[in-house]
């Protein structure tokens, strides 16, 4: 019994000893989980969920590494919250760590510091990594996830119900143009069974009329376009009283074109028209506002929701919105962010939209096979024939995927095979191709492999083997594997590289699969060519978009892949054969766009120019028909501004070259075409001779045509000829010899292509003249070509300059060449005889410094508007000055006053007929404009006149002040102010016809101006310019001894700082400057390089000299304030009414106005005579009659008993006694003599501008 339990005993003593070494063996070798916790390596890919550190809630195991990879589709982003968190705490997270990788930084954590946070992937992966160390364990984490649409792709919209709620529209950004014709596409669900009234989309203008709208009514569904309602209910297959749209997206399209009267609707694969004549020639107004629902109160929205809104300005066909997939963006409005102006509860994220993005999880496991999923896989699995590929050992340049839907997906698979058993090449690549394509039977994803090829090495895929596998033989397969997304699920490189490997072992016996490299194609980029083609970025396949102006029609291209780099993409040319129309009636379209009222812009008239080029190019040879049209369509552009026919001067003026050599001869010796701006003729030219050597072109003898060419003897008088020398062709090659068949003449009445942008810029006076032999360049004549070409207008001073236009000047722009022209002896003031030793477009230069073409019209534009302005308030304030004399009569009784109140007006009228000169000139009535002219004209002088008259009466003032006197001053003044230049227009109206002189003149390249002025440049240069030179040199010589004068007395002062004495003295030069002109004399210095700015600084100042004079001889005057605070001001700012003048010195005025002089030395002093004593307050003026029967004795007289009969009055000094005390005050106080005498009325009078 003891012996049997001792050897039960030892049997359980030795039998663990095994089991225990097997266990540990395992525990060592296989990996495993933590017994009791669950796996954490893995990839997350649901909706949301939650993931926890090994084994929570209890303690996390020690020695840790675990990764969680969270995906999601594309246009989502992951949001991971930490609901806890509690792992051991170290500095810099040495020991135990959670890592967290959101695609563009990594963040480590330990301790307590992420509960309760949230964290966003930049992008739609995150990797969260755990490890712990060998001691040390604490709870863990646990973490929740969720996906977060960004993308409105991932998104529907659910319509507002009310209009208050909120508003889904087009962001402010997206500006939608004029639409003549459009494809529109949205998805739309409805909840519920409602019969009533409502809007999908509205899109309306500022005032919220509705321009265009899709909706139900009680008549049915309909389609608004500019107050047209066109009913949609034939072209939808619904039953009466059914509505379109259901709990689940349906997709609808509608298209249409101005110019068919019909809308096109596609709805569930079903392509129907329906008329709508009333929306034929309408167009749908840009910048509006478009809105998802109604934004009317009395219509509701759709209940329900709105997806993938797209907008395209150009119309589809029924076959291309059958294939429309969601990679094609509307080119106007398209379903992604930046495109809309959504708030957020109006966004709902969901699973099933058509063109959102799905992601299925990496499997763990293979996935299950067709015979296990039954009928079911017969949807989503592609068999392909069992018939072995085609394979190929040559690859090609360049290579594509034929008729490939534009959703496809293409992966590049690069396997390198080691032939270890050295089988023949051959035998190897049908074996390999044909495992290649078995391994992707049977597979839950539709895939289809293209484009096999086989090659001995890559650089991409050149693997480093070991030495004993060096010398096995080793063959690199390239293929393509075309996966067609169904419900847009993402299919991954690693699970396509996975299914490769795994099937490595069905391979022949001696083939071994060393490397494989799965990565997909990059896709051609988005790109608009030609203007109005949009090709969206998508992989290589070819593309179809819908012809522009032909429907029915379309226009395909193919994106590639280089064959040497297949993950390189590119597009290839575009094939629009299908939409070419024939050229007469894309030109006659082209000429109805550019029709008389049509306002091009510089954009309008490149595009035009770039479509007539292309018409041009096309044809071999122009009838004269389609020639007549594209002549008239480029005589139509050269009705345009100047400014915006720069931008595509050149590629005009090539164009209209190349359509003369092309017009065909056939028929005829010679074409001839004339339009209202440009006229062409051709001729034949015979071998070997000159069958013509004259041309001509002149005004026709009836109004049958624009012009009238002549080919032979040439015509009286004409616009403009070309006589070609006899020896003309007797130099050229042979070859060239055979190219000439023809001369080609052009003639341009508008010369708006021809503006020289250079820096030395003269102006052209005449029309050119174009002409060329054949297709060659002839040039380095012996006997030069004789042009004569009339001036546009009669030019008095004839400097001619004869050049030609040469198309490579200015950085291509063009610009004048007088290389080998010079002007002949015979030309005159009309026209201009041009010698050239070669063949262009001909043009005569003259340097004008009258002519506003100087002048960029960005200049003309603005100086323009500096004159208008600066002319408007001068006028006001002219006008201020006048009324302000004119109502105070206190204000006017001494000489200055009355001088300034002339100038003003002076001033006032001619401001005012500058600024209704333009208005008048657009009646075109000739008579009327003449006699604006001349008004302009008499009130120039008249200012010019007055200005020297103030300069002449500062000069009596202050120079020569004592002993001075002039009977009938202000007389004298005025019949010189105003009746010298009367006399002068007069001489000129007597001497001239009046509408040789003055008349309608173009100052500028616009349509808008011409202004009626002076026409003879003589008359203009006499009587303006030479007028003003002499004035302006009077007033300077006059402003120069002023203020010697002024700055000499002031120099004696003893009391005032100097920078009180520099400002003084800049005031007075200020008020000086303006007041005599002086600033008209930057018209002397506006040449050369300094014409521009010298123009600025000549608008500005005069345009605002009454402004100016307003200021410093009206505003800043005292006793003008005191005027204006007495009668104009009320309150505290009103000035007591007590008169400044003294009533003893009214009475003194009144006895004495009979028997005292007046000198104007008197009346200058005694304005301020004030000034001069010491109790008086009053700038009273003492103003004296002379008696014209008395002499200077009696005034002495006079003046010694006005003295002693109020010697206790101190308001009125005499005159002797003032002269006295201003010989002595000058010396003895220079500060109170130039307070005295510029503060005075008349010197403040003088100083007027």
């Amino acid at each position: 019994m003891f012996r049997s339990d001792r050897m039960w005993s030892c049997h359980w003593k030795w039998k663990p000893s095994p089991l225990l070494f097997l266990f540990a063996l395992y525990i060592m070798c296989v990996p495993h989980s933590v017994w009791g916790c669950a796996n954490c390596r893995v990839v997350l890919s649901n909706p949301s969920g939650t993931f926890t550190s090994p084994c929570y809630p209890n303690d996390y195991p020690n020695s840790q590494a675990c990764m969680w990879t969270l995906r999601a589709p594309t246009g989502y982003i992951i949001q991971i919250t930490f609901n806890d968190f509690d792992i051991e705490e170290a500095p810099n997270c040495i020991y135990d760590s959670l890592s967290l990788d959101n695609g563009e930084s990594q963040t480590k954590f330990c301790g307590a510091t992420a509960k309760g946070l949230s964290f966003n992937s930049s992008a739609n992966e995150m990797h969260v990594s755990f490890s712990s160390d060998f001691s040390i364990q604490k709870k863990g984490f646990n973490a929740s996830y969720i996906r977060v649409a960004v993308s409105l792709r991932n998104q529907k919209v659910i319509l507002p119900q009310t209009s208050d709620a909120y508003q889904v529209s087009v962001a402010k950004s997206i500006s939608i143009p004029e639409l003549s014709a459009f494809t529109l596409c949205f998805e739309a669900t409805k909840v519920g069974h409602e019969d009533s009234d409502w809007t999908a989309f509205s899109y309306s203008n500022a005032s919220f009329t509705q321009l265009l709208s899709f909706g139900k009514a009680k008549s049915g569904y309909f389609l608004s376009i500019s107050d047209s309602k066109c009913l949609l209910n034939n072209a939808l297959p619904v039953k009466e009283k059914e509505d379109i749209f259901a709990e689940s997206f349906e997709q609808l399209c509608l298209v249409w074109n101005n110019s068919l009267g019909s809308i096109g609707v596609n709805f569930k694969r079903n392509y129907e028209t329906v008329p709508c004549d009333s929306t034929i020639s309408k167009v749908i107004p840009g910048n509006g506002k478009l809105l998802l629902g109604s934004n009317q109160n009395e219509i509701v929205s759709l209940k329900g929701d709105i997806y993938n809104f797209r907008l395209w300005n150009f119309t589809m066909n029924a076959k291309i919105l059958s294939n429309l997939s969601c990679n094609v963006k509307g080119n106007v409005v398209d379903w992604q962010n930046d495109f809309w102006n959504i708030p957020n509860l109006a966004l709902k994220a969901e699973s099933n939209l058509s063109c959102g993005s799905y992601l299925i999880p990496l499997p763990a496991a293979e996935l299950a096979s067709c015979a296990d999923l039954g009928t079911l896989c017969q949807a989503t699995v592609n068999s392909p024939s069992t018939t072995p590929p085609t394979v190929t050992t040559n690859m090609p340049v360049t290579n594509r995927i034929d008729k490939q839907r534009n959703d496809g997906i293409i992966y590049r698979i690069s396997v390198v095979i080691q032939n270890i058993l050295r089988h023949p090449e051959v035998k190897v690549q049908s074996k390999v191709a044909e495992w290649l394509n078995s391994t992707f039977q049977n597979w839950n994803y539709t895939v289809y492999v293209v484009n096999i090829s086989f090659h001995l090495s890559a650089g991409e895929d050149k693997i480093k083997v070991k030495r004993s596998l060096e010398d096995e033989p080793r063959l690199v397969l390239w293929a393509l594997l075309v996966y067609n997304a169904t419900n847009n699920t993402n299919l991954e490189g690693k699970i396509i590289q996975q299914k490769l490997l795994k099937n490595n072992e069905s391979l022949d016996e001696g083939l071994r699969l060393h490397t494989v490299n799965v990565r997909q194609l990059s896709h051609c980029l988005a790109m608009e060519e030609p203007k109005g083609y949009y090709w969206p970025s998508i992989q290589p396949s070819e593309y179809v978009l819908p012809c522009l102006d032909k429907p029915g029609f379309s226009a395909s291209r193919t994106c590639f892949y280089n064959a040497t780099n297949p993950l390189v993409t590119y597009w290839g040319p575009v094939d629009i054969s299908n939409c070419l129309k024939e050229a007469n009636e894309v030109a006659n379209q082209i000429l109805n766009l550019t029709a008389d009222g049509q306002n091009l812009t510089s954009a309008n008239i490149t595009n035009i120019v770039e479509q007539v080029k292309r018409i041009v190019n096309k044809e071999e040879n122009i009838d004269i028909t389609l020639g007549s049209t594209l002549m008239n369509i480029f005589s139509n552009i050269l009705s345009s501004s100047d400014s915006d026919l720069l931008e595509s001067s050149s590629e005009a003026l090539k164009t209209i070259d190349e359509l003369a050599f092309k017009i065909d001869l056939n028929s005829t010796s010679h074409v001839n075409i004339t339009t209202r701006n440009l006229a062409l003729g051709v001729s034949s030219l015979l071998p070997g001779t000159n069958a013509i050597s004259n041309f001509s072109i002149g005004l026709p003898s009836n109004n049958e045509s624009y012009f009238q060419m002549d080919f032979e003897s040439g015509q009286v008088d004409p616009l403009a000829s070309v006589i070609l020398p006899p020896n003309l062709l007797e130099n050229l090659s042979q070859e060239d010899s055979v190219l000439v068949r023809r001369a080609q003449f052009t003639f341009f009445n508008k010369t708006g292509l021809f503006q020289d942008v250079g820096p030395q810029r003269k102006t052209l006076v005449s029309y050119v003249m174009a002409c060329s032999i054949g297709n060659i360049t002839i040039q380095n004549l012996k006997d030069p070509v004789q042009i004569k070409i009339k001036h546009t207008r009669t030019q008095e001073v004839h400097h001619p300059i004869c050049a030609f236009w040469d198309l490579n000047k200015n950085k291509s722009f063009g610009g004048w060449n007088t290389s080998g022209c010079v002007a002949h002896r015979d030309s005159d003031a009309s026209e201009t005889v041009c010698l050239c030793n070669h063949f262009t477009h001909f043009g005569v230069l003259m340097d004008l410094p009258r002519s506003a073409s100087q002048l960029d019209a960005r200049n003309t534009k603005v100086l323009t508007f500096i004159s208008y302005i600066g002319c408007g308030i001068s006028a006001i304030f002219s006008a201020a000055t006048l009324l302000t004399y004119v109502a105070f009569e206190k204000l006017r009784r001494d000489y200055p006053s009355k001088i300034l109140m002339n100038l003003s007006t002076a001033l006032l009228f001619l401001n005012l007929l500058f600024l209704l000169d333009g208005w008048i000139t657009s009646f075109n009535v000739d008579g009327l404009c003449i006699a604006v002219a001349v008004l302009l004209h008499f009130f120039l002088l008249a200012t010019f006149t007055w200005m020297g008259l103030e300069a002449i009466h500062m000069y009596i003032a202050l120079v020569k002040v004592f002993n001075t006197y002039i009977r009938r001053y202000i007389l004298k003044f005025c019949i010189i102010g105003w009746g010298l230049p009367a006399l002068v227009v007069s001489v000129v109206l007597a001497s001239r016809n009046n509408n040789e002189v003055y008349g309608k003149e173009s100052y500028g390249k616009e349509k808008g101006d011409e202004f009626c002025w002076i026409q003879d440049p003589v008359i203009f240069y006499v009587t303006c310019a030479g007028y003003f030179g002499v004035m302006f040199f009077l007033n300077i010589a006059m402003f120069i001894v002023v203020m010697v004068q002024i700055c000499g007395r002031n120099g004696k002062r003893s009391n005032r700082t100097l920078r009180e004495e520099v400002l003084r003295n800049l005031r007075s030069v200020v008020s000086l400057t303006f007041l005599l002109g002086m600033t008209w004399g930057f018209a002397f210095f506006a040449w050369g390089p300094l014409n521009i700015p010298f123009m600025y600084l000549f608008s500005i100042f005069n345009s605002l000299q009454g402004l100016f004079i307003f200021i410093f001889h009206c505003a800043m005057k005292e006793n003008v304030q005191k005027q204006w605070r007495r009668h104009l001001c009320c309150g505290r700012f009103r000035l007591a009414d007590n008169s400044d003048w003294s009533k003893t010195a009214t009475n003194i005025i009144k006895k004495s106005s009979d028997n005292l002089g007046k000198s104007l030395s008197s009346s200058s002093i005694g304005s301020n005579s004030t000034y001069l004593t010491s109790k008086s307050k009053s700038s009273s003026t003492t103003y004296f009659k002379r008696n014209s029967h008395t002499d200077n004795a009696s005034m002495d007289k006079s003046l010694s008993k006005l003295a002693h009969a109020d010697g206790d009055q101190t308001s009125i000094i005499p005159v002797h006694q003032v002269i006295d005390k201003v010989k002595g005050y000058c010396n003895a106080h220079s500060d109170n003599f130039y307070k005295n005498i510029i503060m005075s009325d008349t010197f403040s009078h003088s100083t007027k501008f």
